[in-house]
Order: C-alpha cells, then sequence, then structure tokens
C-alpha cells in the first residue's frame, strides 16, 4: 500500500493508527457490554410485563406489550451477532440491519392494536409499506449474496 504522507510523518501516522486501533477496540468492548446490558435489561422488562399481565387479568393486551418487549431483544441478539462478526473477520452484513429494521416495524405492527392512540389509515399504510420494502430488501440481499458465493464458486473452479 503506498504512503502518500511525507516520509518524516510516517512515524506519526504509525503512532495514530495505532491509537485509532486501540479507540476502535474500546469502542467495541463498550458496544459489547452495552450489548449484553440491554439483553438483561430487556429479559426482565419482558417477565415483568408477562407478570404485570397476568396480575391485571388482561393477557392479550399485555402479552402483546411483552411480545414488542422481545422483539427489541431479537433486535439486541441481531445485533450482538454483527459485533461477533465484526470482531471475528471485520465484516458488517447489510443484512443484519434489514433484519432489524424488519424486528423494528414488525414490533411496531404488533403493538399497534394496543396503543393508547388508535393509528391513522395512513400510519398503518405507512408502517405495511415499509415491512413490505424491507422485506423484499431482505430477500434481494440473501438473493445476491448467494449469487456472488456461486459466482465466486464458479471463478475458482475454473482456475
Amino acid at each position: 500500500m503506498p504512503n502518500h504522507l511525507p516520509e518524516e510523518m510516517t512515524k506519526i501516522s504509525h503512532f495514530i493508527i495505532k491509537a485509532m486501533r486501540l479507540l476502535d477496540g474500546l469502542a467495541h468492548i463498550i458496544i459489547g457490554l452495552s450489548l449484553a446490558i440491554a439483553v438483561i435489561m430487556f429479559t426482565w422488562l419482558f417477565f415483568a410485563e408477562v407478570h404485570e399481565a397476568i396480575n391485571a387479568h388482561n393477557l392479550v393486551h399485555g402479552f402483546l406489550h411483552a411480545l414488542g418487549t422481545l422483539m427489541l431483544l431479537w433486535s439486541i441478539s441481531a445485533l450482538i451477532t454483527a459485533e461477533i462478526r465484526y470482531l471475528q473477520d471485520g465484516k458488517l452484513e447489510v443484512e443484519t440491519f434489514v433484519e432489524v429494521a424488519m424486528v423494528v416495524v414488525l414490533r411496531k405492527l404488533i403493538v399497534m392494536p394496543v396503543q393508547e392512540i388508535t393509528p391513522t389509515t395512513e400510519e398503518l399504510v405507512m408502517w405495511v409499506g415499509a415491512s413490505l420494502v424491507l422485506g423484499i430488501l431482505f430477500v434481494l440481499v440473501r438473493w445476491g449474496r448467494r449469487e456472488f458465493a456461486e459466482k465466486s464458486r464458479e471463478f475458482t473452479e475454473k482456475k
């Protein structure tokens, strides 16, 4: 890799790169710990909401709220998987973030019936449309990844 800096600055640039890698590592440790704490908190909240629903004798309403919390836990789990993958091989998959967005939209659709304010038709159409677009995007990303893997395998076999 060519160095575009004057030779005198090479040592400084190496020091800065090392410092930035240390900061990046620290940031990922903080992200990992935060995600772990979020798992504990959302798990506790899920069981607290189920307990509250049982005590309030309103299982359907309470269960839908608890299911919404469980969907947030699913999002956190997908982010943890992405963080692990990043720490292992330095890759972030677009698919993970599409999945997280899908779960967030799905959560919204699940809790809409039990919101205190009834959603407007436009709101409902917007969220259903978002889920449709994200679903199509998810399929396209998966298909594209599979196609790329097949083309790479064919190219490797020809060599």
